[in-house]
């Protein structure tokens, strides 16, 4: 499976959401590509509320994508050979515990990107903070936050945007950047 059948999963997905009415939001490796910063991925994150994952499972369980196991969150495309991911709105980043960041309901939350509905990309650096901050295992999630202001040239002053759980780290890594463009 190569990044064709993820790009093609993540635009199945996105239209038969908005085809069925579903609020949603690409989250994660996906979302950062519509943002400009290109991760190779293998999956594809979408936020949804529980009545919406309900829904998509109403309309297209057994029409193109599968549980991964039963009473599952976790879907695949089974066309594309794509895991869909499926993050619930309420739950939280990083180890599940709870904190001040939350995964945001869609329907209010998310905006109309090129292509697919996003997350506000500072409302998704907020979530890849407190994922990385809070879970061992995913420093990823603060290395992708260092490359997209790296890449987007974010200024230190969207700090101020940023719940104050995340704000210092988000320094952290401002000031990583900065100082690695003085060398």
């Amino acid at each position: 499976m190569g990044e064709a059948e993820v790009q093609k999963a993540l635009e199945k997905l996105a239209q038969a959401l908005d085809s069925a009415g579903i609020p949603y939001a690409i989250v994660g490796a996906m979302a950062l590509n519509e943002f400009g910063y290109r991760r190779v991925t293998v999956d594809v994150d979408v936020l949804l509320a529980s009545e919406g994952l309900a829904a998509f499972k109403t309309a297209y369980i057994g029409r193109g994508y599968v549980e991964r196991f039963p009473d599952s969150a976790s879907l695949r495309d089974v066309e594309h050979g794509v895991d869909i991911d499926v993050v619930l709105a309420g739950s939280y980043p990083g180890d599940g515990r709870p904190k001040p960041i939350v995964f945001p309901d869609p329907a209010s939350a998310a905006e109309r990107g090129a292509r697919v509905a996003l997350l506000p990309l500072s409302r998704l650096i907020e979530l890849k903070l407190a994922s990385g901050m809070t879970a061992p295992d995913r420093l990823k999630d603060l290395a992708d936050v260092q490359e997209v202001i790296r890449i987007k040239r974010l200024p230190r002053e969207l700090a101020v945007e940023l719940d104050p759980f995340v704000r210092d780290k988000y320094l952290e890594l401002w000031q990583a950047v900065a100082s690695g463009k003085e060398r």
